[in-house]
């Protein structure tokens, strides 16, 4: 079975674990959190949203993913039999399974594989703490901030008007990517809009004022393959 590329060249040994391709509906749930946790995905195409629900009901989006990406990752050499996350289709897509016990037999045998594994594993990691350091530093405002940045970065087109983030997002997707509620997100919008940082059209945002936005949470210009949300 074939997979699109993940991570880093010398992490192709996985494709050797492939053990099926799974096809997943928009709206469908890849795994939800407290499932068994027995495989991991390759995603091959689609988008995939990796949440985690707080204990007054919200729900906080960790990240996007897409083709190249692994997810259920971190129930990798971890006692608990269960996933800590969950990750729904936001577009119709395929993943490519594997089993865990396999993945983890392999990387076991393999230094090269398993050095490369921590790296990626650290890259995610270092993604979050970012993400985590502005909502905790510059609030609500910085979480939204923070997250049209990492749109734009990881699907932004540049366009005569700005930087276009080519994903229709819900103003209730944006508040779960910023752990707020839907009201907050439409305020910080409308004052974006109101200032002329942003457009939207049809769900579609376009970022007219990205330094504008990276002043008002002390971006410290960390590398694209960091400041993503993916």
């Amino acid at each position: 079975m074939q997979a699109a590329t993940i991570m880093s060249p010398k992490l192709n040994k996985v494709f050797e674990k492939v053990h099926r391709i799974k096809k997943i509906e928009k709206g469908s749930f890849l795994f939800e959190e407290g499932n068994n946790a027995s495989e991991l995905y390759i995603i091959q195409s689609g988008k995939f949203q990796i949440s985690k629900m707080v204990a007054d009901g919200r729900e906080l989006t960790i990240r996007m993913c897409s083709a190249g990406e692994l997810v259920g990752e971190l129930s990798l050499f971890s006692p608990a039999s269960s996933h800590l996350l969950t990750a729904k289709a936001s577009e119709s897509g395929t993943v490519a399974v594997i089993q865990k016990d396999n993945l983890e037999n392999e990387i076991a045998k393999d230094n090269a594989l398993a050095l490369e594994l921590v790296k990626w594993l650290s890259l995610q990691h270092r993604k979050s703490q970012t993400r985590f350091r502005d909502l905790v530093l510059h609030g609500k405002k910085g979480a939204l901030y923070s997250t049209l940045i990492r749109m734009a970065n990881s699907y932004g087109v540049v366009t005569d008007e700005g930087i276009k983030i080519d994903v229709s997002l819900t103003n209730q997707e944006l508040a779960n990517f910023c752990g707020t509620s839907r009201e907050v997100v439409n305020r910080l919008l409308s004052e974006l809009r109101r200032n002329n940082s942003i457009s939207i059209d049809k769900g579609y945002i376009t970022v007219h004022a990205l330094n504008r936005l990276k002043r008002e949470i002390d971006c410290e210009s960390c590398p694209a393959e960091v400041c993503n949300i993916e």
